[in-house]
């Protein structure tokens, strides 16, 4: 250690001392596929310049982070850092959480909530200890009801606590949209909310291109009775169904939610203030009265979540979203907080 002190001595002259917290430091938790995935992610798109990885498991998590150092000379600066302390995460402006018990095979996101609450309780509070003005982004699943476990666990104001919730969906539905009408995702405009899970809402009512909203070409769209063109059933359904479907094909799910992830984090750090289904505490929305996280479309900014959009929902998605409100306040009324 002390050849390398001098060579440093030799090769530079200090004229101020580096600064060791850069400004765009993000720390993901859980180094598994959904981790990772995030990390590339994140890495890939030059969004952080200090990424600190934490886990659990002290080898998969050094092999993971030299396996992601050893890619720095072909991305822009990033610093790579991995621990199974959580003082490695000090001074994060955004932790992402996305450790926990993997989603088995047929398993609804739901039945996994205990499971992972116990994980939880080790975790956030050591983020929060470390990072006391950091934002906390929840991607484990199921997503709401973690989302609302660390909102109480962290002890922190509502709009820096909030799940990647239904982004992925949204993006699943737009996909979906764009196969059927045979144009670009990004030109379809179409959002689900509420559950990041099988009580999902679509919100048709609002689905558009180019300003045109489809609902005023077909009155029946999404309505399974009468729509004889399936709408909801060949799209939505297919968003609900499609975690199923690659955890049942692959094992899990990461791609996606990886870049679904980076884009948010890439919202917050350039303070771009893009709109997001996130979740969040949905109290006072839509006639829901209970400290309830679900998604709906949220301005998000390098302060956290600062508006969320006041969508014109027709009165079967009010009814949607409110079902699905009840079902997760019946799953945050049985954990063992």
């Amino acid at each position: 250690m002390n050849n390398m002190s001098e060579t440093i001595k030799h090769l530079f002259e200090e004229v101020a001392p580096a600064l060791s917290n850069p400004h765009g430091k993000i720390t993901i938790v859980g180094v598994g596929q959904v981790g990772m995935a995030c990390a590339y992610s994140v890495l890939q798109q030059n969004i952080a310049n200090e990424i600190a990885l934490v886990d659990v498991v002290p080898d998969k998590l050094k092999g993971e982070m030299m396996d992601l150092q050893h890619g720095l000379a072909f991305t822009r600066h990033c610093t790579v850092k991995a621990d199974t302390d959580y003082s490695i995460t000090a001074g994060s402006k955004l932790c992402v959480i996305t450790a926990g018990c993997r989603q088995r095979e047929g398993e609804t996101r739901l039945s996994l909530v205990q499971r992972n609450v116990e994980i939880f309780k080790g975790i956030v509070p050591q983020l929060v200890k470390y990072s006391p003005d950091t934002l906390l982004m929840v991607v484990s699943n199921p997503v709401d009801v973690l989302t609302y476990v660390t909102w109480k666990l962290s002890g922190l104001p509502k709009e820096r606590v909030f799940g990647s919730g239904t982004n992925l969906d949204s993006a699943r539905f737009r996909f979906l949209l764009s196969e059927k009408l045979k144009i670009a995702p990004s030109s379809c405009h179409g959002w689900i909310v509420g559950e990041h899970g099988d009580s999902s809402v679509a919100v048709w009512s609002g689905v558009n291109v180019a300003g045109v909203t489809l609902s005023n070409v077909n009155p029946n769209l999404g309505d399974e009775k009468k729509d004889d063109e399936h709408w909801e059933t060949e799209i939505h359904k297919k968003v609900v169904d499609s975690a199923y479907e690659i955890i049942k094909l692959k094992g899990y799910t990461s791609w996606a939610i990886g870049l679904s992830v980076a884009t948010i984090c890439q919202g917050i750090l350039r303070n771009s203030r893009n709109v997001f289904a996130l979740s969040t505490n949905v109290k006072g929305h839509h006639g829901i009265t209970e400290d309830v996280y679900l998604s709906l479309p949220c301005v998000v900014g390098l302060n956290g979540l600062t508006h969320i959009v006041k969508q014109d929902l027709n009165e079967k998605e009010i009814n949607q979203l409110q079902k699905s409100a009840e079902q997760l306040l019946e799953v945050q009324n049985s954990l063992k907080l």
